[in-house]
């Protein structure tokens, strides 16, 4: 074998020059020479051998670094790309990206649950009012936020909870998703009942109210508690005020409509009081899942 910049030769063979590996090996190495050389030591075994004799051990160390780094990184599905590129940041559209309810079965479940209580006001002619779809329309958003957060209905829990984010902020922007991605499937099933008029649109303020109040209570009673109880005072209300004939409720005119802008209200205005109540329980709810799954 020759030395320098000449290219090695054995016998019947061709082989990189050291200097052009030593060049390649620092990163020196320029076109043409870098496509070359890269494509024969591709092919070749006894360059590949020499090269890693000349390379710097802490360069290379950390090259493979990088490339398990690389090769370990998640890949962002379509809903986390589509977050990212509407401006909300990487860190955030990947805890959002792993909510529950932002899954395929749970559209379909709730494009179902639409579909029947929409069906349902259709054959209900004889009353003036599709009162079971304004009353399910609210309580979709609740079931969302039911599983939105906490250690025993979300597998993404401890995740959550040691991400740089505060409990409450991540609370609100997850419900936040599940409140309009659920208020666009009914808005959606409302445009399928043009013969009621705007009465079909009487659940978007009992549904915004409905899930403030689940959140203020949330932090006493825990957020499937806390859904449980709004979904039966929702019910108990309509089963009072719903007249049997009609299907007309108290509720969805104009004095019912606007004593639960008021109840929702005042549930808004108590949510930010709670804060601390939200991150008290933080790292306690991640010690103790942690313990009970290690408890044999």
């Amino acid at each position: 074998m020759t030395q320098g910049s000449e290219a090695v030769v054995d016998p019947g063979e061709w082989h990189v020059a050291n200097e052009e590996l030593r060049h390649y090996a620092a990163g020196e190495c320029t076109p043409p020479s870098l496509w070359s050389t890269e494509a024969h030591l591709t092919a070749c075994q006894t360059c590949r051998l020499r090269l890693a004799e000349l390379a710097d051990p802490a360069q290379l160390a950390d090259g493979w670094s990088r490339l398990d780094a690389a090769l370990d990184a998640p890949v962002p599905g379509r809903l986390e790309r589509l977050l990212v590129r509407v401006g909300v940041p990487e860190a955030t559209a990947r805890l959002l990206a792993v909510t529950p309810v932002l899954r395929l079965s749970w559209f379909a479940s709730i494009a179902v649950v639409l579909v029947v209580s929409t069906a349902s006001a259709h054959l209900a002619k004889a009353v003036s009012t599709p009162i079971v779809f304004l009353a399910l329309a609210p309580l979709l958003p609740l079931a969302g936020v039911a599983v939105s957060f906490g250690p025993r209905v979300d597998p993404s829990y401890e995740l959550a909870v040691v991400a740089p984010l505060q409990t409450f902020r991540l609370l609100l922007l997850r419900c936040a998703v599940v409140l309009s991605t659920t208020s666009l499937l009914s808005f959606a099933a409302a445009l399928a009942l043009p013969d009621y008029g705007l009465v079909a649109l009487g659940w978007v303020l009992p549904s915004l109210t409905l899930t403030l109040l689940s959140l203020a209570l949330t932090p006493r009673l825990g957020p499937l508690t806390a859904v449980a109880v709004v979904t039966a005072g929702w019910i108990a209300l309509l089963a009072v005020t719903v007249h049997p004939h009609t299907g007309r409720s108290v509720v969805f005119a104009l004095g019912g409509q606007l004593a639960m802008t008021a109840v929702g209200l005042s549930a808004a205005v108590v949510l930010p009081r709670l804060r601390s109540r939200f991150e008290s329980d933080r790292h306690p709810d991640l010690v103790a899942r942690r313990v009970t799954r290690r408890t044999p």
